[in-house]
């Protein structure tokens, strides 16, 4: 099950610090709203048309502003077609324009009763700011069966992004019962132990996961990040080393692995890793300071432009 490059964006920044890796798209993209993406809602007419066919195509192919024009031209022809609701939705959502994606979505659900298109929804109310609306909404959608596990997902997002992380940890609890052979949600509930001090828990998932998946970069990261707050370094350098193997342009794999060779006292490593992080995405300059800030072999800077120039 872990084989879909999907899940390598269901990982979470649980530890509220620099550390971060793979298991930090699932904070950033997930709990913010911008995912699951729920599969299309079952088709309950008619073939979809060609005009809507394309836009699924553009949608697919990242081309989001066609894809957007397409569906919101089938959307004002009929406006009962829910596929094209949903295209529509989430080429806003990609736009970060989550509040735009609501009212389609919001009408097709009145129109059909689909977990997927509720689910959606959800992540649009949660990206909107409209938590507690997503959370309620969401909590229905689990409630139904047969489950529908995004929901889930999506679920534990918006609690965890409220801060309730029992609650969080609760839902997916829950949702192991429901499907206790899933690999994904062994793995989100092992991400977010640590951050109920969990971390024996979690490693004990991890490993297990580990042997059942070997080498898969999520897991890799994830147990790398519970040794690192653990202190074992040099197993977590060994660990996150094989991850930026695999994924050398994540910038937050590297930062975890600067933070474990800053830790070991391997300065050079550490700070070249660092400046491959920072290379060309000057919105990792407040992760990149903490990491090398923090370390106890860091460096420390009277002012931000004295640490930019050090890693330019």
């Amino acid at each position: 099950m872990l084989a879909s490059p999907i899940i390598s964006k269901a990982a979470a920044t649980f530890a509220g610090r620099f550390i971060g890796g793979s298991d930090n798209g699932w904070a950033v993209q997930f709990m913010t709203g911008r995912m699951p993406k729920p599969p299309l809602p079952p088709n309950r007419g008619p073939s979809p048309s060609p005009a809507l066919q394309r836009a699924v195509v553009a949608l697919q192919m990242g081309q989001i502003v066609e894809a957007e024009r397409l569906a919101a031209e089938v959307l004002k022809a009929n406006r009962n077609d829910v596929g094209a609701a949903s295209i529509l939705a989430r080429a806003l959502m990609i736009q970060n324009r989550n509040e735009e994606a609501i009212a389609p979505l919001e009408r097709a659900t009145r129109r059909v009763e689909d977990p997927g298109l509720e689910t959606l929804l959800g992540a649009a109310l949660g990206g909107a700011g409209r938590q507690n609306e997503a959370i309620d909404l969401l909590r229905r959608t689990t409630a139904r069966r047969p489950p529908y596990l995004p929901a889930f997902q999506a679920l534990a997002g918006q609690l965890h992004a409220a801060g309730r992380i029992d609650e969080a940890v609760a839902v997916l609890e829950n949702a192991l019962v429901l499907a206790p052979g899933s690999l994904e949600f062994q793995l989100l509930l092992a991400q977010l132990l640590p951050q109920r001090n969990e971390r024996g828990r979690a490693r004990e998932i991890l490993e297990k996961l580990r042997t059942a998946a070997p080498g898969h970069p999520d897991i890799l990261a994830a147990l790398a990040r519970v040794l690192l707050l653990d202190g074992e370094y040099a197993a977590a350098a060994d660990l996150y080393r094989q991850v930026v193997a695999q994924r050398p342009d994540d910038p937050l794999t590297r930062l975890s692995f600067s933070a474990s060779l800053l830790e070991m006292g391997d300065r050079a490593a550490g700070e070249a890793n660092l400046r491959l992080a920072l290379r060309g995405r000057p919105q990792m300059i407040g992760r990149a300071t903490a990491a090398l800030t923090m370390s106890s072999h860091g460096r420390f800077f009277f002012r931000p432009s004295g640490f930019a120039k050090f890693l330019s």
